[in-house]
């Protein structure tokens, strides 16, 4: 048996509305320490990865660990049909084959639930290795949200730097170039609305804006994400949600023509 409450049941409107434009059918693995989610795109080329601990929840129980196949933008559908400041309760017996959502108005005038069927779906588990990464850079997510957004509306690709000056977003396009520099904040007035860089070496890679700027849909989810960046492995794109926990998206970097064509690094 599974049972999970979120006061707060705008938290997985919000995270599915940040997963499911990128990933269509997901296993959720519930455990006695929480859910956590691992699925590729459809052309492989980014990772998603959630996490939520089972102290983010109001109320947790699962009895053994589970494997609840879903298709998300079925599970989008039934999120509509819930209030804003509804709770909302998951359920799934041990053998079950249908997701239980229970959505509880703030004043409990209102109770509705709805069954999700699940799904067996055959995916591998990726490992994903610890990595030590060149350089790391906390940026407002609002910030992040507004630089991927304008830069898509001049090119396809993207070249991100890190350097001690801070982070640097350039595009080029058929109407011209785009250089976005987030300097390295030096005082610790509202953090939270500052740039910090973490640079161990510079690092400069380039990656498509198409993906970067879906990653931003979870921007609603916290106030900064933290991108960072090595050469020649995927970007990892960062948002910590508050005492709940993590949605982390993977992206391979575009390897030049050239590079390949001397038989140099093959697309990740």
């Amino acid at each position: 048996m599974f049972e999970a409450k979120l006061d707060q049941g705008s938290l997985l409107k919000k995270l599915v509305d940040a997963i499911k434009e990128l990933c269509t059918e997901v296993n959720w693995e519930v455990s006695s320490q929480g859910l956590s989610m691992q699925a590729m795109d459809s052309s492989h080329v980014c990772l998603v990865a959630l996490t939520l601990l089972k102290e983010g929840f109001q109320h947790y129980r699962c009895d053994r660990p589970l494997t609840l196949g879903i298709n998300l933008a079925n599970l989008a559908k039934i999120l509509k049909c819930a209030g804003n400041d509804d709770a909302i309760t998951m359920k799934a017996d041990d053998n079950g084959d249908t997701l239980t959502l229970m959505f509880e108005s703030e004043k409990q005038d209102r109770i509705s639930d709805f069954d999700l069927k699940l799904m067996s779906i055959e995916v591998e588990q990726l490992g994903i290795p610890d990595q030590e990464y060149s350089a790391e850079a906390q940026i407002p997510s609002s910030e992040y949200q507004r630089i991927v957004r304008d830069l898509a509306s001049i090119g396809d690709t993207v070249i991100i730097s890190a350097t001690k000056e801070g982070i640097k977003f350039a595009t080029t396009g058929d109407i011209g170039t785009a250089n976005v520099t987030l300097r390295h904040a030096s005082t610790s007035d509202r953090p939270e609305g500052q740039t910090h860089v973490t640079l161990h070496e510079p690092v400069a890679q380039t990656y498509a804006l198409r993906y970067l700027n879906n990653f931003a849909k979870a921007s609603p989810l916290s106030t900064s994400v933290k991108v960072s960046l090595s050469k020649d492995i995927p970007i990892v794109v960062e948002y910590r949600i508050s005492d709940v926990g993590f949605i982390k998206y993977y992206l391979a970097p575009k390897i030049d023509e050239e590079e390949e064509n001397e038989g140099g690094d093959e697309n990740q």
